[in-house]
């Protein structure tokens, strides 16, 4: 399978100019991709203006996002401010290769840390999609830090596990630690994508990575601005679930 991380530096709180960043990053791609994975709160960044950029089925991050998938007959995993119900959510939107719109994630734990959770709903509910059979369990950036969650979607058997993030210099040392013991402790390959440049708070480098199911480090690339090219094997995670069985000793999920 081969994954496109796209590791950019979205200008603040300007939807349109980062589309067009985005098509830029694209055409100095050098082929197709099965799977196109980008930062948290793609179009904006990290913001707290949730109101104001939360957007419905029909809105510009959205209707840009459908349109993409089908031009390049990719999935796509995007950062939408989501609203639905009088509700608004930090969501991780799989896009299907048909341009429709095949899951929506909404960030469990908001980071109180930045006030998210002032600012934006949280709901309980995990999410697996699909990539044809291959399973994915979707995740946004502080849902890292919580290894409950990653345990439910090792026990439905996600082959890949995905985390979109807004994630800062000053502990960027956990980002890397935490991708590489997601993969370890689920068997799975760990694909965490981060942004660079700066926002009014905080600066970022990047370090968007893929670890394999033994924890493996396959790329991790730090400070570039563009679409970060790698290719997975993934029957090296029933290779590896086979040889060290150690997700049937679970006992307290």
């Amino acid at each position: 399978m081969k994954i496109g991380l796209v590791q950019y530096s979205p200008v603040w709180e300007e939807p349109e100019e980062n589309i067009l960043k985005i098509q830029d990053l694209i055409k100095l791609s050098s082929g197709k991709f099965d799977m196109l994975v980008f930062p948290e709160m793609t179009l904006t960044g990290f913001t707290m203006q949730s109101k104001k950029f939360a957007e419905e089925i029909d809105g510009t991050g959205t209707k840009y996002f459908m349109h993409l998938s089908a031009k390049l007959k990719t999935n796509i995993f995007a950062g939408i401010i989501e609203k639905d119900n009088g509700k608004i959510y930090n969501s991780l939107v799989h896009f299907d290769s048909n341009g429709l719109i095949k899951a929506r994630y909404r960030k469990i734990h908001p980071f109180s840390y930045a006030k998210e959770d002032k600012y934006y709903d949280a709901p309980r509910e995990i999410l697996t999609t699909r990539i044809e059979q291959t399973r994915i369990g979707l995740s946004v950036c502080y849902d890292l830090r919580f290894p409950e969650l990653y345990r439910l979607y090792a026990k439905e058997r996600a082959e890949i596990l995905i985390d979109i993030a807004n994630w800062p210099v000053p502990r960027i040392d956990h980002w890397e630690s935490l991708l590489k013991a997601r993969a370890i402790e689920n068997q799975s390959f760990m694909i965490g994508v981060n942004r660079v440049g700066s926002d009014p708070f905080n600066e970022y480098n990047g370090c968007s990575a893929v670890f394999d199911p033994m924890g493996k480090e396959i790329v991790l690339i730090e400070n570039e601005e563009k679409i970060i090219e790698t290719e997975i094997d993934l029957n090296v995670v029933s290779a590896t679930r086979d040889k060290l069985p150690f997700l049937q000793d679970i006992k307290l999920i």
